[in-house]
């Protein structure tokens, strides 16, 4: 239904008069949140001893707030706000439908958990240098991506999350996070680039930046616009922010360099956010040209996939491996896009919320190790198993929730997704999402061997080889350490025993993507003008 133009004046007047429901504003209150902490951590820079008193609790709010509005959501379908209230598609607006919701609470669990691990590993100088405010950057960054309704504010928010980014890998300025930094830098700054390209040529083609206004546009627009290289292009350039095969080398050239929770961090959010993106423009708004590029998505898919399961069997540096788990990881996600059916949507949904809290895991316990063994080579590391067996029955968890065997939470996405490719007659995604699986359990194997169960050698002394630092081993754990890490653990291995719930919710998230009606209606209750 249209809404004539003598109309939008009056109903502009009526949306900044009418009152705002109390749970729109929990639409924008955790990206409020993340600032006004970003803000006043900035302003205790010279009292680091404060931060993290500050830090944590904040993020535990941060965790309650959107698991209310995921709540909100599943309850009451999509909300919507508008800032300053002006009518859509005209304002801003912030959409929350249960993907973002997900995803949002998702993020904010791993975030939370990295304030804690950082009282251990982040140094009074790494404080000082602003590790906890560009923390509360980062998130508002992912949060913001996650929420908004507003396709430019999606590259807005892209931004603010880069710009935290960069601060969080080169905090320490050594040599080798440099080094990492310019890699990550370039490459992100050209799939930036790319991004706002392909809005400007969004824009010129829809007059519009809203997402629930180009969905609706998009069906009538395909005999007159060039839709595909409109996909294309945003195919390139968040498949460059996923880390999807080719572009995909920035990562293992810059995960391993930073503090070990700053990689924890942005292997759980920083490439899930590129997916994000992917997701919901591919398939939200442009689902004819998802469903003619679903070849094309499907081989990158399975390249990415294959990258990453080789990449992991040639390294022996923890950190290096684990990053090309992370790319791995996101091939899976990929699959189920080129799917593009509900269960395989699902899938890639689950699977991106297991990556999410997964892959923030294993780097914790690469971290974790290294302070055993004072290094993180394979070389080096030995008799794990012997000096903490219960640090090592956690690593055995991970790894097995990383290869995708049962109980754990990477079985489900994988079965699902393997399902949803035969069911589709794509049985050879379904074949190398099965053989990557069986190339990440050998990868994670070798760790077990050579570093939990292979007897212990003489302990690494503190020396500096080239740019490789190795640490001093320390005999225990610390709590800060080890209480994030048994919380993440135990979301692996709940969601894995007791996955109903959350695959309800994905199945529905996946629904809202293939119709979103409900979406629409959230932006436009009286109908798209």
């Amino acid at each position: 239904m249209s809404i004539p133009t003598d109309k939008i004046a009056d109903l502009s007047v009526a949306m900044v008069t009418a009152p705002v429901p109390v749970g729109h504003w929990l639409v924008i209150l955790p990206v409020a949140l993340c600032l006004v902490l970003g803000a006043v951590l900035l302003m205790l820079r010279d009292r680091v001893a404060l931060q993290g008193y500050v830090a944590v609790p904040g993020l535990a709010a941060l965790v309650a707030v959107d698991a209310a509005l995921l709540h909100r959501v599943s309850v009451e379908g999509p909300v919507t706000m508008v800032m300053g209230r002006w009518l859509p598609p005209f304002g801003i607006a912030f959409t929350v439908d249960l993907l973002g919701a997900l995803m949002a609470l998702a993020a904010a669990i791993v975030a939370f958990a990295g304030s804690l691990y950082a009282l251990a590993d982040i140094s009074t100088g790494g404080r000082r240098y602003g590790f906890f405010p560009f923390l509360m950057l980062l998130m508002a960054g992912v949060t913001g991506a996650f929420l908004t309704g507003d396709i430019f504010n999606l590259y807005v928010w892209f931004e603010v999350l880069l710009i935290a980014s960069f601060g969080l890998l080169i905090l320490g300025s050594e040599r080798e996070q440099i080094d990492g930094a310019l890699k990550y830098a370039v490459l992100n700054l050209i799939a930036t680039t790319l991004f706002l390209v392909s809005i400007g040529y969004l824009y010129a083609i829809f007059g519009t930046l809203n997402m629930a206004d180009i969905a609706a546009k998009a069906k009538t627009a395909r005999g007159t616009a060039p839709l595909m290289t409109l996909a294309c292009l945003f195919l390139l350039a968040f498949g460059m922010k996923a880390a999807a095969f080719p572009v995909n080398f920035w990562l293992p050239a810059s995960y391993h360099t930073p503090r070990i929770v700053v990689s924890a961090l942005f292997a759980g959010l920083l490439t899930k956010v590129g997916v994000y993106a992917l997701v919901r423009v591919m398939v939200m708004l442009l689902p004819v040209e998802r469903g003619n590029l679903s070849l094309l998505i499907g081989l990158v898919g399975a390249a990415t996939m294959i990258a990453g399961a080789l990449g992991a069997l040639a390294q022996s540096d923890l950190r290096r491996l684990l990053g090309y788990i992370v790319i791995a990881g996101i091939g899976n996600m990929l699959a189920g896009v080129a799917l593009g059916s509900a269960d395989g949507l699902a899938g890639a949904i689950f699977y991106a919320l297991h990556s999410i809290v997964l892959m923030t895991a294993l780097y914790m316990m690469a971290g974790q190790a290294a302070r055993l063994r004072g290094s993180f080579s394979l070389a080096d590391l030995s008799g794990l198993w012997r000096q903490n067996y219960r640090f090592a029955c956690l690593s055995l968890v991970l790894m097995f929730a990383a290869s995708g065997l049962p109980p754990f939470s990477g079985f489900w996405p994988k079965v699902i997704l393997v399902k949803a490719a035969l069911d589709s007659g794509v049985w050879w995604l379904a074949g190398v999402i099965l053989f990557t699986g069986f190339l990440m359990t050998i990868a994670f194997g070798r760790v077990l061997l050579f570093a939990y169960w292979r007897p212990a050698s003489a302990p690494v002394g503190m020396t500096q080889t080239g740019i490789r630092k190795v640490r001093v081993p320390m005999p225990e754990i610390t709590w800060q350490a080890s209480l994030p890490l048994v919380l993440l653990t135990a979301l692996v291995i709940g969601f894995g025993v007791f996955p109903g719930q959350l695959l309800r919710l994905t199945q529905l998230a996946a629904a809202g993507l293939l119709d979103p009606t409900a979406y629409l209606h959230s932006v436009f209750p009286g109908g798209t003008p």
